[in-house]
């Protein structure tokens, strides 16, 4: 029988959020699934080359021992867990957290399901010779312009393989890179029993996912309207969607924690990586931003109603990263008086040394932090005088040789620049390869997502 309300706790909103709030989630009240968000389109080629250089790695590591320590109680409790842990590597995933339930006495008594298909980097050579151009949704070019750079390639899958894996009575599901909203509203569709053409609840599942997938940012956590008021930021509460068979839902988070839950909170999270408010497109329902309605009901509780949607496209976004050079950034600290003029002439010095060295780059940047580091060139001219100012460089170019030397070139200005400069201690910036993002498309057709359910073993 299918249930009235539901109760789904966002434990994370990214790889390296709070280590400790999912556990808060399961422990500080009653919540009937833990959806914990791990990805980010950098996290992705981040995850790859962890697995290029370890074929068992390329996963979200926090989570395996987040599962050895809660999956005894969630089990218990009949909570269920929603979660992209899996990252370039589900597999590897289930594996691991397999061991992790074993150790924790679960043979028999817990089921893990794996979601995988959305990979697309060993297939890159195949599409492009068929004729699956992936081109770049902002420039129009084909993919096959930066193939030999390509580091991932992942689509982003929706809610069907997880209900499939719900229904299947797993404990757990895991998988690689599912849309961020997909891991909220796929238990609706399961508990609720919703027709996967019913695109108004869908697209309600939808909403209800963005206000989830960014942990506290929805409760009180990057809050800018009356961020000075928001009570205990220490022991914030992040959110649970309270959700109703018929599409609605209430935003609340456990009685007792920090932060807030409020009309600005969830607004302030509603706009957040909005486009077009009127087509927020996802696998399975396109959500109309505009017809949503939000109602206070008491002290953290605001209820969301009215939603619309409309069918999807015949489409799946896909997420490219591709190396692109490499940068470095480097920092010196310079006193009173005079800070800015030192940091300013610290510049020009810097500047003319890589230039006497012929060093050539895509880009050369200069930040003062402490005037202009935020707002730019809206900070207008420097100040006249400030305490102290932070001069922040970074290069990026094709040639790893030059953002080397550049990173050499920082400290001879200690000695051999302006007066009265610190923070120089941590030695030479370390270089960083850039990875790139290439946003795409791809017909459904050509993404067929994978599941497996087991059931722990001895």
């Amino acid at each position: 029988m299918a249930r009235d309300t539901l109760r789904i706790a966002s434990g994370q909103g990214f790889w390296g959020d709070q280590l400790a709030a999912p556990g808060q989630q399961v422990h500080n009240g009653p919540i009937d699934y833990l959806m914990l968000d791990y990805l980010a389109e950098v996290t992705m080629s981040i995850l790859q080359k962890q697995r290029a250089r370890n074929p068992t790695l390329g996963y979200a590591r926090d989570f395996v021992p987040l599962m050895g320590e809660l999956l005894p109680t969630l089990v218990e409790r009949g909570i269920r867990v929603v979660a992209n842990a899996g990252g370039v590597n589900p597999l590897g995933c289930r594996d691991a957290v397999l061991d992790v339930a074993r150790g924790a006495g679960l043979q028999g008594r817990a089921r893990i399901a794996t979601v995988t298909g959305d990979d697309l980097l060993p297939r890159l050579p195949e599409l492009l010779e068929r004729g699956v151009e992936l081109k770049n949704m902002e420039t129009g070019e084909p993919l096959g312009a930066v193939l030999e750079r390509v580091q991932s390639a992942n689509a982003y899958i929706g809610a069907r393989p997880i209900v499939e894996a719900l229904a299947q009575g797993a404990h757990v599901v895991v998988t690689g890179r599912s849309t961020d909203t997909a891991l909220t509203y796929a238990p609706m569709i399961h508990e609720f029993g919703w027709s996967l053409e019913d695109y108004d609840r869908i697209a309600a599942g939808v909403v209800a996912g963005h206000v989830n997938e960014c942990g506290a940012q929805a409760s009180g956590g990057n809050a800018l309207h009356d961020w000075q008021t928001i009570p205990d930021l220490a022991t914030v509460g992040y959110p649970i969607i309270e959700a109703r068979a018929d599409g609605s839902f209430a935003v609340t988070k456990h009685a007792g924690t920090g932060g807030r839950v409020s009309l600005q909170t969830v607004k302030e999270q509603l706009v957040y990586e909005m486009g077009d408010p009127k087509s927020y497109i996802t696998p399975d329902a396109i959500a109309d931003f505009t017809s949503i309605r939000l109602d206070a009901e008491g002290a953290d509780r605001v209820r969301v109603h009215g939603v619309r949607g409309a069918a999807p496209t015949e489409f799946l976004k896909v997420s490219v990263a591709y190396a692109d050079g490499y940068k470095a950034v480097g920092t010196l600290v310079y006193a009173w008086p005079d800070a800015v003029a030192k940091a300013q002439a610290s510049d020009r010095v810097l500047r003319e040394r890589l230039d006497r060295l012929g060093l050539r780059f895509d880009e050369v940047l200069t930040e003062y932090v402490g005037w202009n580091a935020t707002h730019g060139p809206l900070a207008g001219p420097p100040p006249a005088e400030l305490p102290e100012v932070t001069v922040r460089w970074g290069v990026r170019g094709r040639d790893r040789a030059a953002v080397e030397r550049f990173t050499k070139e920082i400290a001879p200005l200690v000695l051999a620049g302006p007066p009265s400069v610190t923070g120089f201690a941590g030695g030479r910036p370390a270089v960083q390869e850039i990875m790139a993002y290439w946003p795409a498309l791809i017909p459904k057709r050509e993404v067929e997502p994978h599941l497996q359910v087991e059931v722990v073993t001895a």
